[in-house]
């Protein structure tokens, strides 16, 4: 009788330890599922989270790369219209009509001319009057510029004509300028001033044979005129 009430103590204590294991082992295994679950969710939202980040690079990307595929194909067209057009002008003017801004202009502009001189034969005349040392700079003719064909630009006046050339020709001349009155005085060519001749000796100019009263800066000079420049010994009265 004892005996088997001792086997069936050992029978409970027996399967009361197999349940406790049983629990410890189902409750370490739960535990294990539920941290590979978390690690999996982890996972899951650090892709999500990168997928997301990835989005807007990728379409900003896609944006340039459709903005220069655009700045690229604008370009070619507007090639092509610029060509289309200078074809178009090229077939209305044939190339043997093409004309270059210089050879327009060489025709438009029209070279417009007078004739210009200048000479002291007076002084000739009147050598005995001279200053001394100044028998060296009057020609033998008297002429020191003798009549040429030059050119002038429009608004030009008497005074600029002659100051070009007596520059372009190296002959020496000497004046007085008023910028403020626009006015211009000639005292010497030729190195011969006014003065050098007598008291009432000097430079005067005709125009087409003419005296002029009117200042050497305020006479405009007109296509074909004939400008002398002469040296007076009696105030014009001798020329």
């Amino acid at each position: 009788m004892k005996s088997k009430a001792l086997c069936l103590l050992l029978a409970i204590m027996l399967t009361f330890l197999l349940t406790g294991c049983r629990n410890t082992q189902n409750s370490t295994t739960s535990l294990v599922n539920e941290k590979v679950s978390e690690k999996r969710e982890t996972i899951s939202e650090v892709e999500k989270t990168q997928e997301k980040d990835s989005l807007p690079k990728k379409a900003y990307e896609k944006k340039e790369i459709q903005h220069e595929v655009k700045s690229e194909a604008e370009s070619v067209v507007q090639k092509n219209t610029e060509e289309t057009v200078l074809e178009l002008v090229q077939a209305e003017k044939p190339a043997d009509k093409v004309e270059t801004v210089e050879e327009k202009t060489s025709e438009t502009v029209e070279k417009t001319t007078c004739f210009l001189s200048v000479r002291c034969d007076t002084i000739l005349s009147n050598i005995d009057k001279l200053k001394k040392g100044k028998e060296s700079f009057v020609p033998s003719n008297g002429i020191i510029f003798a009549e040429k064909e030059v050119v002038f630009f429009e608004g030009e006046s008497v005074f600029d004509v002659l100051l070009r050339e007596m520059r372009n020709s190296n002959i020496h001349m000497e004046f007085n300028e008023t910028p403020m009155y626009k006015t211009a005085y000639i005292e010497g060519i030729n190195n011969l001033y006014e003065f050098d001749c007598g008291e009432l000796s000097g430079w005067t100019y005709k125009v087409n044979g003419k005296s002029i009263s009117t200042g050497c800066s305020k006479y405009i000079v007109g296509k074909g005129d004939y400008i002398e420049w002469v040296y007076t010994c009696n105030m014009g009265k001798d020329i």
